[in-house]
């Protein structure tokens, strides 16, 4: 193999196999995943404008039975800190979420053995009766998985319900890696990687849009980074004629803080921001029928997500008006709405706001207010 030969077979939107993508982003320079990756994201998405959003994520239970070993936010059944979220509770976390300008609720939870499918379709009736125009981007191939395994229902007829009662998107959660040995040690309790594919392929086929993602920095190999990569394009190839499919994929580091992988010494984050800029490269070189690639502002910094833009990310995602999961693990950086867009232009692009289906949509008036207050101050 040859870096040259496959970084022009990448230009030309070619599929490279998963060892091709070893080879490269063992032996490619940094400058030159990020050269193509950048030219990748200015054919693919050719503005410069990068992309951003206001959304909540708020979870309707910890209670999971999924043990997964790099998760300290879950509790069993009967923990004294377990809960579910009640109608009230999520009234005023919507409310307030309206008050910032945003119109998603990322919404997700664990594996809970008593919550099936009639749980979820009343909620999400509930709130879309209190909501009409609130989007829910909710649960994930995992719970879709398990909600599936108790009614004893195909994942496509699930989702069908889910999306009648107002599922607006899947998120990509619980991918990890899509390796069954990577998961029998990190995350047993969950769907295997096949599993995961096939929720997201039923997904398509009922007309979900969902995003894909993977936790990388742990205990898998760089040939299952790579597999993880090509597993995804081959499902995104897989969707149904005019179905968006996968519109985004997001990677990110895995956040030890405190986790069982690390008190087990079988895990320790050693992923650095060199190492992070080359694999936002090396997802856009592996998925070129993927359009957005996001950087993970949350689990890297505003420094390391800012360079990602010149490496073929094209989305700073979410200003995470509440964020349970990864903060539990570690994650400690934070964005408002102006902090987001000043990070954006700093790297020398035009933020741009949209929704979970990647629209451009308006400033809200209070969010523009801001703007004009804080540059009256700078002029000041």
């Amino acid at each position: 193999m040859n870096v040259d030969q496959l970084l022009h077979r990448a230009l030309n939107l070619e599929h490279l196999a998963a060892e091709e993508g070893v080879f490269l982003f063992e032996n490619a320079t940094t400058a030159e995943l990020m050269h193509v990756g950048h030219q990748l994201r200015q054919r693919q998405v050719p503005h410069n404008k990068v992309s951003w959003i206001i959304d909540r994520n708020s979870n309707t239970t910890n209670v999971c039975i999924a043990n997964c070993k790099f998760c300290n936010f879950y509790r069993r059944p009967g923990h004294e800190e377990s809960y579910t979220t009640s109608i009230e509770e999520y009234k005023k976390k919507i409310d307030e979420l309206y008050a910032f300008g945003g119109r998603q609720l990322l919404l997700q939870g664990g594996h809970h053995p008593d919550l099936g499918l009639a749980f979820y379709t009343d909620l999400f009736r509930q709130l879309k009766g209190l909501y009409p125009d609130l989007k829910l981007h909710a649960l994930g191939p995992p719970e879709i998985a398990h909600i599936a395994q108790l009614e004893s229902q195909s994942h496509e007829e699930v989702l069908r319900a889910l999306k009648e009662a107002g599922l607006d998107s899947l998120p990509g959660a619980g991918a990890e890696i899509l390796s069954d040995r990577v998961r029998r040690l990190i995350s047993k309790g969950k769907c295997g990687g096949q599993e995961w594919l096939d929720v997201m392929h039923a997904a398509h086929k009922v007309g979900l849009t969902t995003s894909a993602t993977m936790m990388f920095g742990h205990i898998e190999t760089n040939l299952e980074r790579m597999d993880h990569l090509v597993r995804i394009r081959e499902v995104q190839d897989m969707r149904p004629q005019g179905a968006k499919g996968f519109i985004a994929f997001i990677p990110w580091p895995f956040q030890d803080e405190d986790t069982i992988l690390r008190r087990l010494k079988r895990a320790r984050n050693t992923c650095t921001g060199d190492e992070y800029v080359r694999m936002i490269a090396m997802s856009r070189i592996m998925l070129p029928n993927i359009t957005n690639i996001q950087a993970s502002w949350l689990t890297v910094g505003k420094q390391v997500a800012q360079l990602c833009l010149h490496a073929g990310a094209n989305d700073f995602g979410s200003i995470m008006i509440e964020e349970n999961v990864v903060s539990a693990a570690g994650a400690r950086f934070r964005f408002t709405a102006n902090g987001i867009q000043e990070a954006i232009r700093e790297a020398g692009y035009v933020p741009q706001l949209r929704n979970q289906e990647y629209e451009f949509i308006d400033l809200p008036e209070n969010i523009r207010q801001q703007e004009l207050d804080t540059q009256e101050m700078i002029v000041d």
